[in-house]
């Protein structure tokens, strides 16, 4: 594997734009990075370009600064409507950030408009319009609300056409797009805009999904992968080199005194908390946000729809604060200064584990990360020296913390909304436990159900499947009725008290129906079956001795005139008269004289 070294932008071989140059010696980036040197002077030779760098390495200028300098080499001018750009990022985070970085860039060039198309803008704003009216030269989108545009010839929006003009494509962080599903929204769009183009295909890690990807979008691509100086060639880590790795093994109910003590005493620090699901952000993000006093605590998770946008712009302003989050924030995203990242839950895979530990140590500059890890689970360290090439150290355990899952548990009895997120979080962190990717290592049936209902601080233990017919001696629920627990918010509280009224009422309604049917109905119902039975079976005595004796009848008159007949004691003409007289006028014709002859 290739290194390739720093080197100052002037070095390039096409040279940049002195504008170009300015806002860099402003934002404070006086020479490139790795990636930067290798994938930059490729892209201005007309090179589709597929870079595979460690996360924090400064890949977003690598094709910021190319989408630029390639649009501003045209020798047609891009009108207002015309696309000369695509950047697709998985996450609207991710895309917030780049659209940051791009307009540093293009505020010099008034000639260029740049556009932000991601989910949980404002429902009401008329995107659609807004392009119209002011263009979009160069669009930053995620891959769904992009496939949204173009099928919105409904409004106007002839986006096909717009993007005929087409020069640049980036798909940055392209693993996590497949990852999160998006491959078919990819494909869509890929068909939709032109062949004759520039494609950069940006990734922390390389997968046979990229690869894949990389052969549908990319015309003869150079492949670039690019480590950071004082890196083994021969070494495939890819967490950043001035990242400090911890791990700490403690017990499922020791867990949260751990973090708290910890946030505790690192208070004027920025930091990344991750959890396994956005039902844990919830909960603990609650808890957090009572217990440590004097710090900005904020949460975030996929599950928001219009916060999202707003809560991660205002952690990025912070100096000191602590976010707490799933996975969402795990890619590609640079928050200046964050000091710590902590690992609550370990992630689903080995390479999201890279990905959080990328959100400190970025660029050149140093951070730590650390990971808490159950005593089951302390394999998963060799796992990840192995499969990762990321060695970690071990973090004592803190001694003399305070034990705070009492004051949890009193939260949760002081509010109803408490003691739900707690219960919700519990239910959802097994889910999750029990679709891990390592499963050899974090296995379901090791868990201790009860050190963990108490991590919680679980009034009682949820009804679920993976805790059917299990016994929790270690684990004592609270001596009082949980459906007593009020609402802390009044009006929720009085819509509950409503629905609970309302839900006895409609019990206590069903419960008289059913008595009612079972005492009166029911013995009525009994009493007119026994009667339709016996006036059925006298019917059917009545009609079938009838029937019987009717029939037998007709049998036995007209054997006697057949055999009358035979001997020869009758002529024809009195055999048939005598068929007649009995009722039997088809016989002969359906019959015929020779079958009955037979038949007797």
């Amino acid at each position: 594997m290739e290194h390739v070294t720093e080197g100052s932008w002037e070095s390039l071989p096409v040279p940049l734009h002195p504008r170009v140059l300015g806002v860099l010696r402003q934002l404070g980036f006086p020479y490139m990075t790795p990636v930067q040197s290798a994938t930059i002077p490729l892209f201005l030779k007309n090179k589709d370009v597929a870079a595979e760098a460690v996360t924090g390495s400064g890949k977003t200028l690598a094709f910021v600064i190319p989408i630029l300098e390639i649009l501003l080499r045209r020798e047609e001018k891009l009108k207002k409507n015309q696309v000369g750009a695509i950047i697709i990022t998985p996450t609207r985070e991710l895309a917030i950030q780049i659209d940051e970085v791009l307009s540093h860039f293009t505020k010099p060039f008034p000639q260029f408009s740049q556009i932000l198309w991601i989910g949980g803008r404002n429902p009401g704003e008329d995107v659609a319009a807004r392009f119209k009216e002011r263009g979009g030269n160069i669009v930053v989108a995620t891959p769904g609300r992009l496939e949204d545009m173009f099928r919105r010839k409904a409004e106007g929006l002839d986006l096909a056409s717009c993007v005929r003009a087409l020069d640049v494509l980036v798909l940055d962080e392209a693993d996590r797009l497949l990852d999160m599903g998006f491959e078919a929204s990819i494909n869509t769009i890929l068909e939709l805009l032109p062949k004759q183009r520039r494609t950069g295909l940006f990734s922390a890690t390389q997968t046979q999904e990229v690869e894949n990807l990389v052969r549908a979008g990319l015309r003869n691509p150079v492949r670039i992968s690019v480590k950071e100086k004082g890196v083994a060639a021969s070494s495939t880590q890819k967490t950043p080199s001035r990242l400090e790795n911890h791990y700490m093994v403690c017990k499922a109910h020791e867990k949260f005194n751990q973090l708290v003590h910890f946030l505790r005493s690192h208070k004027q620090e920025k930091h990344l908390v991750f959890f396994s699901t956005c039902a844990c952000v919830e909960y603990y993000g609650k808890a957090l946000e009572a217990l440590v006093k004097g710090v900005k605590v904020m949460c975030i998770h996929g599950k928001m729809k219009y916060k999202r946008n707003k809560i991660f712009m205002d952690f990025r302003k912070l100096q000191s604060g602590i976010l707490v989050c799933t996975d969402v924030m795990a890619r590609g995203i640079d928050i200046p200064e964050v000091n710590w990242v902590l690992q609550y839950d370990p992630p689903s895979n080995a390479s999201a584990f890279v990905h959080r530990c990328g959100r400190t140590a970025r660029i050149g500059h140093g951070g730590s990360a650390l990971v808490f890890l159950l005593p089951m689970e302390e394999s998963y360290i060799t796992f990840l020296a192995i499969n990762q090439k990321c060695p970690l150290q071990e973090m004592k355990l803190q001694k003399h913390t305070v034990d705070l899952l009492p004051k949890l548990k009193a939260m949760a009895l002081a509010d109803r909304a408490v003691f739900q997120k707690g219960m919700k979080a519990f239910v959802s962190y097994v889910q999750a436990y029990a679709k891990h990717e390592c499963s050899l290592i974090f296995r379901l049936k090791d868990l201790d159900f009860a050190s963990l209902a108490r991590g919680f601080a679980l009034l009682r233990m949820p009804k679920m499947p993976e805790l059917r017919g299990k016994q929790f001696p270690d684990f004592v629920p609270v001596d009082i009725n949980t459906d007593t627990i009020p609402f802390k918010d009044k009006i929720r509280e009085k819509q509950r008290q409503k629905l609970l009224q309302q839900q006895r009422k409609e019990k206590t309604e069903n419960e008289r129906r059913r008595k009612f049917i079972k005492t009166k109905a029911w013995s009525k119902q009994k009493a007119k079956k026994e009667k339709k039975k016996k006036m059925n079976d006298k019917r059917k005595r009545e009609e079938g001795s009838d029937i019987e004796d009717e029939d037998m009848e007709e049998l036995l008159n007209d054997t006697r005139l057949l055999k009358k007949f035979k001997k020869g004691k009758i002529t024809e003409e009195e055999f048939e008269k005598g068929l007649l007289t009995s009722g039997k006028r088809s016989m002969k014709t359906e019959v015929g004289l020779s079958d009955l002859g037979e038949d007797c």
